[in-house]
């Protein structure tokens, strides 16, 4: 029996050997959070840029090394299936220069102050932010509070936990080391995510006593979209039979993606606008379309359709109780956004992109961190609707549904039962917290039927 030899790495030494040599940019872009969403958003936008050649990216990852030990194995090479309603393309992306661990301590320091480092990204989740019922840094957080009493003592080398902290002593030392200016771009769903970061590095930096008002940093507001679900074995598999290369970075994603940004770059950018991303004066109408259409939309799937037994938000949407509590909530959503973000347009490119059956968008990956989400994607609404004199009921049976989701076990852990109302209302309008408790208190039927 012959056994079949398994296909080489992805590496730019291996794609030099089959004719296909790529340019080895310099690291003029930090990453913090090098996860999926990363590789197949900011890295792809990078890398399609007519001066890629001059923006390499150095990524560092979240919580866990697992991606930059595989990136770092591959030369920073990762291969981003686009997956379309008909049939996948595949794409070689080669905008990551480097790839460290969030321990590089070292090496992060280096970099972010480096004269020639000009952007810092993040992709740190919302709850990567430490954020309290405000959206101002929580100082009383277990893991701020270790950090501001490690800078205290002398011991960041030893290792930060939260990436605000990483971040502040960064740009502290790059004051210091007088490197110049440069851009940090949030690149995370929470509401003006770039005030709000520049708001906790402020923050952060007083509780360290340091003063970040003279340091040489513009904070960019953003909004980022492009569903990426997780990647399976079978897509490792089928990369390597497509290409003929062994990837254990490679990423799936939707052909749709989008990028609005406000604010400068005073050291410069790639040119992200070759692949559609748009510079506006005001991101918020986009950044809110985003947050509470689909993002919102898609804990409207996740804990109805978790309830109902469904795997995938293209499952759920040909589910009809399932899609009908998606619409009602667009109605809700839609009438507290911009018109200037066009909104109704968006909605039906939505509906188009949750029935993709080939994107495995799983519900029990956007159903984590829960709370965080449903603070800053559905109350919100319920917050709009009251304002103006209705009911808000499609949005609170989200909040229902994830009552019940988590009282029975289907998501989360069912030992915070007890803690729903604390984890949910603080800092809320007393009216909205009234009728939130109400919801929590009631949990919804998930086999109603449409109306």
């Amino acid at each position: 029996m012959t056994l079949t030899a398994p296909p080489p790495l992805l590496t730019r030494a291996g794609l030099a050997d089959r004719g296909a040599a790529r340019v080895t940019p310099p690291p003029r872009v930090v990453h913090m959070g090098a996860g999926a969403f990363h590789r197949t958003h900011q890295a792809w936008y990078t890398a399609r840029a007519h001066d890629a050649a001059a923006w390499g990216i150095a990524a560092f990852t979240g919580r866990r090394p697992r991606v930059a030990e595989q990136l770092a194995a591959q030369d920073g090479l990762f291969t981003l299936v686009e997956r379309g309603p008909q049939g996948d393309r595949f794409a070689v992306i080669d905008s990551i220069r480097e790839a460290h661990p969030a321990t590089a301590h070292d090496r992060f320091i280096a970099l972010m102050t480096a004269a020639a480092t000009a952007v810092v990204t993040l992709t740190v989740t919302e709850a990567g932010y430490h954020l309290d019922a405000r959206g101002d840094l929580d100082l009383d957080d277990a893991a701020v509070a270790s950090d501001v009493a490690a800078l205290g003592a002398g011991d960041a080398a030893a290792g930060l936990q939260t990436p605000v902290a990483r971040l502040t002593h960064a740009l502290h030392l790059r004051h210091e080391s007088g490197a110049g200016p440069l851009a940090v771009v949030s690149c995370d769903n929470i509401p003006d995510n770039g005030g709000t970061l520049q708001r906790a590095v402020a923050v952060f930096a007083s509780a360290c006593g340091w003063d970040a008002a003279p340091w040489r940093a513009s904070f960019v507001a953003t909004s980022v979209d492009r569903i990426t679900p997780h990647t399976t074995a079978a897509d490792l598999q089928l990369v390597a039979d497509e290409t003929g290369w062994s990837d254990e970075a490679a990423v799936v994603a939707e052909p749709f993606a989008d990028w609005v940004l406000s604010g400068d770059f005073p050291a410069g950018r790639p040119a992200w606008e070759d692949s559609g991303a748009r510079f506006v004066d005001a991101v918020e109408p986009y950044e809110q379309r985003k947050l509470l259409m689909l993002n919102g939309g898609h804990l409207a799937l996740a804990f109805r359709g978790l309830l109902r037994g469904h795997a995938t938000v293209a499952e759920a949407m040909t589910d009809p109780v399932c899609r009908d509590a998606l619409e009602r909530f667009w109605d809700e959503a839609a009438r507290a956004l911009d018109p200037v973000a066009d909104p109704g347009a968006y909605r039906a490119a939505l509906v188009e992109r949750f029935h993709n059956a080939r994107i495995a968008h799983r519900l029990g990956q956007i159903a984590v961190d829960t709370a965080t989400k449903l603070r800053l994607r559905v109350v919100p609404v319920i917050s709009a609707e009251r304002a103006a004199g209705r009911d808000a009921d499609a949005s609170l049976a989200i909040v229902r549904d994830w009552a019940r989701g988590i009282r029975t076990g289907v998501f989360g852990d069912p030992g915070d039962a007890g803690k729903l109302h604390e984890i949910l209302l603080p800092g809320l309008h007393p009216a909205d917290a009234t009728l939130i408790t109400a919801a929590l208190d009631e949990p919804h039927d998930s086999k109603e039927r449409p109306t």
